[in-house]
This record gives structure tokens, C-alpha cells and sequence, in this order.
């Protein structure tokens, strides 16, 4: 591919968990799907955003610090060394960037503006457009 950064590594794409989705498609209620998935960043990210809708900034900081780190097991697990691109466009990729954008919010609500920078760079070098997306409700 001409003009490709051959030094850039290549983007790193989950695997779909089929099990969280259907999970979520079900009638239960989120904090069942989280004690039958406590691994997946995106049960814990939606768990943030609840908590955050409601006010329960502490709370929310907790699930979206929680969602970080299965966040980071799960990129690990994929082959991701710390850094190159995580595409939002890849759907099974949205749980962790989900979760590292409910921390961002979460760290601003509370005033950790270091946070809130070292997780904007975050995002912007895991997909530049992450953050659009998910504040357009995507």
C-alpha cells in the first residue's frame, strides 16, 4: 500500500464474543450480565455510563477504571504491545474504546485533568475518530 507507515504496527482487531452480545440482547438486567461477564470491557463500560447517567460520578470512575483494565487484558490478549491503531470500526473493538472513553468522562467529572489527557492521546492514537463516534451515540 503506497504511502502506509511500514513502521506502524498493525491494527489490532478483537475477536466478536458472541455470549456478551446475546447477553445484552436479552432482557436482563446489566448487572447480571456483568456477574456472568465480568471479563468484558463493554458490560462495564455500559455499567459506567449507567452510573453516570444517574449522577454516581464515583461509581461511574469505578466501572470505567474496571473497564479499562479488561480493556487492556483483552488488547493484550490480541497481540496489541501498548500502541497502534484500534479501529472503531471494527464492532468487537467498541467495548474497550467505549471503556476507555467512559474513564475519560468519569476522571473529568472528578477533576483528574492528567487522566483526562493521557486518555485523549489514548484514544486519538487507537482511532482518531473513537471519540466522535461515541459522542454522536454511535
Amino acid at each position: 500500500m503506497i504511502g502506509a507507515n511500514l513502521l506502524e504496527p498493525e491494527p489490532t482487531l478483537l475477536p466478536e464474543d458472541t455470549a456478551v452480545s446475546q447477553a445484552l440482547a436479552s432482557s436482563r438486567d446489566l448487572e447480571s450480565v456483568v456477574r456472568e461477564h465480568p471479563e468484558s470491557p463493554l458490560v462495564w463500560a455500559l455499567l459506567a455510563d449507567a452510573a453516570d447517567a444517574e449522577g454516581r460520578e464515583i461509581e461511574a470512575y469505578a466501572f470505567a477504571r474496571v473497564g479499562y483494565h479488561r480493556g487492556l487484558d483483552a488488547l493484550r490478549k490480541a497481540g496489541w504491545r501498548g500502541a497502534g491503531p484500534v479501529p472503531w470500526s471494527h464492532e468487537p473493538n467498541r467495548g474497550v474504546l467505549r471503556a476507555l472513553f467512559a474513564l475519560r468522562r468519569a476522571a473529568a467529572r472528578i477533576g483528574e485533568t492528567n487522566e483526562v489527557d493521557r486518555l485523549t492521546e489514548f484514544l486519538d492514537g487507537a482511532d482518531p475518530q473513537a471519540i466522535a463516534a461515541i459522542e454522536a451515540g454511535h
